[in-house]
């Protein structure tokens, strides 16, 4: 039984929060602690006092591309919400200083306003900067890595000021991606308590430095009006977490599954979507459990149609029961 430690001041702390209300397909079973982090004091704070608890922690940023798994998470959920942001011009040349809960897609609108150029692909793109930079999430021909200059990171209770190459990013990964094993394992992992939390505690992104640039506000408003367009013809209705697979090498995912003929499979209350067959909806009280089967069933005929070993893109957080 753990004997608790003052909580971080200025930070509110809950007991067995519900999870499913944080993420984007609404599917998880609660936190044993949950915390919302505005600053990025309050996330050092918040991981100090996980680390002298003994706690293990996941970082949640927007909700997108994860599937909390069903029995909940046996530690600290951080809900990242710190968002400051400024800008350094040097002529056409546009830094931005960024703190990592800030969303992707809020904040390439928000400076294409102001006629800075350079994340107008993540117009739509769900999640923060940060899940951005771990996942090197990209679309509409680009990612996050053509931007990203350097990051600050949080890593056994230090700041570490990181280049872009230690990232190691690649297709939807980075070093930090492929430290947790994401999207390796094909169930839910179980997470214990551990009794050295210290090592155990993930490397968090608490900021970056992106490169952008000067452009017409009007060519970008434009821009973004058609990439917002195309996503709305490709993207389903309903409580979804975005692509589940990664494209294979040569081809996509959703091509796969829409050929193998699993628009439409359904396991409990999740569904492969008629519209995109890379989309899992939740009708209504799916749970983890069911996601996980349907994923398993979506993996076994496209091994047995094509050949193909797909991998997970979404990640899977805590433990089934």
């Amino acid at each position: 039984m753990l004997h608790l430690k003052q909580p971080p001041q200025n930070v509110k702390l809950l007991e067995h929060e519900p999870l499913a209300r944080y993420t984007s397909w609404r599917i998880g079973g609660p936190a044993r602690y949950f915390a919302a982090a505005t600053k990025t004091d309050d996330l050092r704070s918040l991981m100090a006092w996980a680390a002298a608890e003994a706690l293990p922690v996941f970082m949640l940023g927007g909700g997108t591309n994860i599937l909390v798994a069903d029995g909940g998470y046996p530690g600290l959920v951080i809900r990242n919400r710190a968002t400051q942001h400024r800008i350094e011009e040097h002529g056409d040349d546009v830094r931005l200083w960024v703190e990592s809960g800030a969303p992707t897609a809020g904040t390439a609108r928000r400076l294409a306003a102001q006629g800075i150029g350079g994340l107008v692909w993540a117009e739509g793109l769900p999640g923060t900067i940060g899940g951005a930079i771990f996942g090197n999430a990209g679309c509409y021909g680009s990612e996050i890595t053509v931007n990203l200059m350097r990051a600050w990171v949080l890593r056994d209770g230090a700041v570490e000021e990181w280049p872009k190459a230690r990232f190691e990013h690649g297709y939807r990964t980075s070093v930090l991606k492929r430290a947790e094993g994401v999207g390796e394992s094909r169930a839910a992992p179980t997470v214990e308590v551990s009794a050295n939390a210290q090592s155990d505690l993930p490397t968090l992104i608490l900021a970056a430095e992106l490169h952008m640039f000067r452009d017409d506000p009007r060519k970008l408003e434009a821009d973004m009006a058609a990439i917002a367009e195309s996503r709305k013809s490709k993207t389903p209705s309903g409580s979804s977490c975005g692509s589940v697979f990664k494209n294979p090498p040569g081809t996509t995912a959703g091509m796969l599954l829409d050929q193998a003929g699993l628009k439409g499979t359904q396991v409990g209350a999740a569904i492969v979507s008629d519209k995109h067959a890379n989309y899992i909806v939740n009708l209504g009280g799916a749970t983890a459990g069911d996601v996980l089967r349907l994923t398993e069933v979506m993996r076994e005929r496209v091994l047995a149609t094509f050949g193909v070993e797909m991998q997970l893109e979404v990640q899977v957080v805590g433990k089934q029961v």
